[in-house]
């Protein structure tokens, strides 16, 4: 199986903590270049510092950037790739506040909107060109299972994601022909801070412990675990090589059996 990326970089979002931070381990340790892109410098620093070099000309950087703040973020993608083109694309940043979506406000919709699918779009019209030029790309969109069951207790997130979606599978039909492939991974409950919210917030609603709260979402999970970030990085990283060319326009859960659809 062709996983090598070597000569390839990558620009990951959110990459501070959870998900991102391991898709960006694990894109290095397939040789990839890897940028990395969060608000705080001082972490992404030390991120850079740790992430693995698996051949000598391998380089890694970050970019400071607010997911929310599309014009700045816009001109922060084209600086970067005007230095050195991006031939993958890791869209992901935190989830949007839990709460019912009857009581969500339209600033709320906005900002999420903002934070997802405006960055998501302005990135991507960053990079394409680019990938455009190499004839291929990569652009791999981390969501949430709530594309195909909508989660209870997180209204403006399910309605954001499932937006996020379609905008990436009709993306991925429109630059199909031009060799870059555009892929959903939709990690279910994960060791992450945004877990730690979610659990939180149902904690608060019901009167129940957090620990309670916690066991009964395990109990839903036929592998009867939360997923470690590293497990869905492995999906990111499948999604984003070779090996994955003839995969596009496609919304990989990896929620350990929780979703009931097909």
């Amino acid at each position: 199986m062709q996983l090598d990326l070597s000569g390839r970089h990558a620009l990951v979002c959110g990459a501070s903590q959870g998900i991102g931070r391991a898709s960006a381990i694990e894109l290095a340790l397939l040789g990839a270049d890897v940028t990395v892109l969060a608000r705080r410098s001082e972490v992404l620093a030390a991120l850079v510092q740790a992430l693995p070099r698996v051949h000598d000309a391998q380089k890694h950087g970050f970019v400071v950037a607010d997911a929310g703040a599309t014009d700045a973020l816009r001109a922060s993608a084209e600086q970067l790739v005007a230095g050195s083109p991006v031939h993958i694309l890791i869209n992901n940043s935190g989830g949007p506040p839990p709460g019912i979506v009857a009581a969500a406000t339209p600033a709320e919709f906005l900002d999420a909107f903002r934070q997802h699918l405006l960055a998501n779009h302005v990135l991507a019209q960053a990079v394409i060109p680019g990938m455009k030029a190499a004839g291929w790309g990569r652009i791999v969109n981390i969501i949430s299972t709530s594309v195909k069951e909508p989660i209870p207790g997180i209204g403006v997130s399910n309605t954001t994601r499932g937006a996020v979606a379609s905008w990436a599978k009709t993306l991925a039909t429109e630059l199909a022909p031009s060799g870059i492939t555009v892929n959903n991974v939709l990690p279910g409950s994960t060791h992450t801070p945004r877990i730690e919210q979610i659990i939180a917030a149902r904690a608060r609603k019901s009167g129940s412990s957090e620990q309670d709260v916690q066991r009964a979402m395990t109990a839903e999970i036929p592998l009867g675990r939360f997923a470690d970030p590293a497990e869905t990085a492995a999906a990111v990283a499948f999604l984003a090589s070779p090996a994955a060319g003839y995969i596009t326009g496609v919304s990989l859960p990896v929620d350990g059996g929780r979703m009931h659809s097909l």
